[in-house]
């Protein structure tokens, strides 16, 4: 798997895509950092299927990669996993990727981002989606799949198992909390290319911004499984 990550990313070269290659993908916030962290410190992404605005399946991928480097960026020290906030609202067939593209996705994630995802929790997903996830569930490995949660909200478990990972102070209403969810995309870029700088400096491009090494650096590829 390693040796695989690294040809990966001397191809794909995910530490090299800049904001504003990929920021009219996040025009909708349909993937974006949230500004809090779960009550183990992790870093949140949100991910808003219904808000899907374009139709480029290379792009999007290249978009959530993106969000994925930035999320493992400004993990807090000691902290080496994410945990996924996914909201439904608006979701439906016309709006969900394709399947080879949710495999593509899915592969992407466990080949090269191993025990990188903490948990996902899918918040009130739709009946129809119960069609999509019977297909999808079986491109994820079995680890991957327990980390996987459907979370409803007049379910008493759900509940309890979301204020288990989330004050719901920070935790916007969309997901059970108080907080208000509002996503500026004039602020959010200006904070990208903050980060972009930050993950230029880490990766040595300070100078040389596309350029890059000959042999990807080791800092995140590498960086030994989260037990």
């Amino acid at each position: 798997m390693l040796e695989e990550t690294l040809k990966w990313r001397l191809t794909y070269k995910p530490e090299e895509i800049r904001w504003d290659e990929v920021a009219v993908e996040g025009e909708t916030g349909k993937v974006y950092r949230a500004n809090f962290h779960d009550r183990n410190g992790r870093t949140v992404l949100i991910l808003r299927p219904g808000k899907q605005n374009t139709t480029s399946l290379d792009n999007q991928l290249r978009h959530l990669v993106y969000m994925i480097e930035n999320a493992i960026l400004n993990l807090p020290e000691g902290q080496q996993q994410m945990v996924w906030l996914i909201d439904f609202t608006g979701w439906s067939l016309s709006t969900s990727v394709p399947i080879k593209s949710a495999r593509d996705t899915i592969n992407v994630l466990q080949n090269h981002y191993p025990e990188r995802l903490a948990m996902a929790f899918l918040y009130n997903p739709p009946r129809i989606f119960e069609a999509f996830w019977k297909i999808v569930k079986y491109f994820l490995d079995a680890k991957t799949f327990q980390k996987v949660k459907f979370v409803y909200p007049k379910n008493k478990d759900s509940v309890e198992l979301m204020s288990s990972y989330f004050d719901e102070e920070n935790l916007p209403t969309e997901f059970g909390g108080k907080a208000i969810l509002e996503y500026n995309h004039e602020d959010f870029s200006k904070q990208m290319v903050q980060d972009d700088t930050k993950s230029a400096t880490l990766w040595g491009f300070i100078g040389n911004e596309k350029s890059g090494p000959e042999v990807a650096p080791e800092p995140l590829c590498i960086a030994p499984p989260a037990t």
